[in-house]
């Protein structure tokens, strides 16, 4: 089973307006709701896939109640532990632009941090668990690190998709696969990356300090991912951009729906690309039929190889 552990979820609340008009009355010519965070994201990507996923994390209050709802409709478990506190809500506004709004997430006690460390150690090797999006500021910083090493002898597969701090924390945990984009691994390793043979280079060194697997996200300038059998590189499918919001997160799930029914690397490369695309040129999701359209126009290839 896949677990995607979404520490402060959110509801999203899309609202496309023609003309914002700050200190003013701006109406709102389409608005959608929609379950928030990119563990969520993921949950709700594999479902579409037709992949089983189990959602983590903390939620409460009637917001809390409208995402186990959502994801029920979708067919998503989860085993949410319950806060007193609401989920957050976080606006997205469209005028052409993206802007955001997040609102603050709850206040995580010592006891429901417990609560989530306990039901993390009932993993096993034969399953994947996705750690997404950043710690809450009313945990620790490195949290993650502790759910890690909570982890360590029980041999469980981490997929992780964060950035800062809490991804340098995990790397040397080896996780089975990591997922920056570019600006994440710049960070990273504190260098300017101006072109995808460099943006290779720091993968494969990611992949020698022990990550299996490396998917780096790149927007219209496709994709690049590294493992110990070599480096392949995607360039992206072209198509009007409509939503940012979900698109790499729609590449994690592509790329672990298709390990779950044992694609090969290229194959599950060539997926969380269709799946990222897919959901770039929509305004949700991506669906299994819109990932399916792109899948054989995306072009690969590995490293050595002629394009």
């Amino acid at each position: 089973m896949i677990y995607t552990l979404t520490l402060n979820p959110s509801i999203d609340y899309i609202m496309h307006v023609d003309k914002l008009q700050p200190g003013g009355l701006t109406r709102s010519t389409a608005t959608a709701y929609y379950p928030g965070g990119k563990g969520i994201n993921v949950s709700r990507v594999l479902s579409n896939l037709s992949v089983p996923s189990t959602a983590l994390g903390f939620i409460g209050g009637f917001t809390g109640e409208f995402i186990r709802t959502s994801l029920k409709e979708k067919g998503v478990k989860e085993a949410f532990i319950e806060t007193d506190e609401p989920t957050r809500i976080n606006v997205k506004l469209k005028d052409g632009r993206e802007s955001e709004i997040n609102g603050p997430g709850p206040e995580l006690s010592d006891s429901l941090k417990g609560r989530l460390l306990e039901q993390l150690h009932t993993l096993t090797p034969e399953d994947v668990l996705l750690i997404a999006g950043s710690v809450p500021s009313s945990l620790p910083e490195d949290f993650y690190r502790e759910i890690a090493e909570n982890l360590k002898d029980k041999g469980v597969p981490m997929a992780v998709d964060t950035s800062g701090r809490a991804l340098k924390d995990l790397l040397s945990y080896h996780p089975y696969l990591i997922k920056p984009n570019r600006q994440e691994l710049e960070e990273l390793f504190g260098e300017t990356m101006e072109d995808n043979r460099t943006v290779a280079r720091y993968a494969e060194k990611l992949v020698e300090e022990g990550c299996r697997n490396v998917l780096i996200s790149l927007g219209g300038d496709g994709a690049v991912y590294a493992n110990h059998e070599g480096i392949w590189f995607a360039e992206a499918p072209k198509g009007p951009v409509v939503n940012t919001v979900g698109a790499g997160d729609s590449m994690v799930a592509g790329f672990l729906a298709a390990k779950e029914v044992y694609l090969t690397d290229e194959e599950a490369f060539k997926k969380s690309i269709a799946c990222g695309s897919a959901t770039a040129f929509g305004e949700d999701l991506c669906t299994k039929e819109e990932a399916e359209a792109l899948y054989d126009s995306i072009h690969i290839y590995k490293e050595g190889e002629r394009r």
